[in-house]
């Protein structure tokens, strides 16, 4: 695992709020349980959780604006709900800023938030990790459903987690981002890592 990388990550999570800090630190943890569940190195599975957030604490019109600058897309979904470009951006600048090379990892941080169809084991992890954290319980009354799959399918966990998601977006006549909307679509069809990633992000990493 690349020392500098870890270092400038935890550089930038050691300057965000404290109750950030403290989820990031909590997913961290799930995430290495995850991972060792999984067949997975826990030292990776640690640094996408204590990556995925790095710009969790950019307000939108930051956020916004950053992903105009680094040449990200924004679709209407980022447009009225800018938070969720906060993994987009955060990817993009510890590409360009902190030396991230590893793909899976980029993608990891990329989708923690919407998901993507074409997330590996390490996305999976991470997005499911991120919403784990137990102070979620509020929000996700089915978290303790949602541990117990995670821990014996990642699919199925995630596939449990959209369905519900896109549900109460829906009944409370919000948009939902159309990678959620794929990604449960992938995983109902039983193909959740048929669509490759790298080329479908090629021309913003090379940038």
């Amino acid at each position: 695992m690349d020392a500098a990388l870890r270092s400038r990550v935890e550089e930038r999570v050691d300057a965000l709020p404290p109750g950030l800090r403290d989820h990031i630190h909590r997913v961290v943890e799930i995430a290495q349980e995850l991972a060792v569940r999984h067949d997975l190195a826990p030292e990776l599975a640690a640094l996408g959780a204590l990556a995925h957030d790095v710009a969790r604490a950019m307000p939108g019109s930051e956020l916004l604006r950053r992903a105009a600058e680094l040449g990200l897309p924004v679709g209407l979904v980022e447009r009225r709900v800018p938070v969720l470009l906060h993994g987009p951006v955060g990817a993009e600048l510890l590409r360009r800023e902190d030396g991230l090379q590893n793909s899976a990892l980029y993608q990891a941080v990329y989708w923690h938030t919407s998901g993507h169809p074409g997330l590996d084991k390490l996305g999976r992890v991470v997005f499911l990790a991120d919403k784990l954290d137990p102070q979620k319980i509020g929000r996700y009354p089915y978290l303790p459903l949602l541990q117990q799959l995670a821990f014996q399918d990642l699919d199925q966990a995630m596939l449990e987690f959209t369905t519900r998601e896109i549900t109460s977006l829906v009944a409370q006549g919000e948009m939902v981002h159309p990678a959620m909307v794929d990604t449960r679509n992938s995983l109902l069809a039983g193909h959740a890592n048929n669509k490759p990633l790298e080329a479908e992000r090629a021309s913003n990493s090379q940038r």
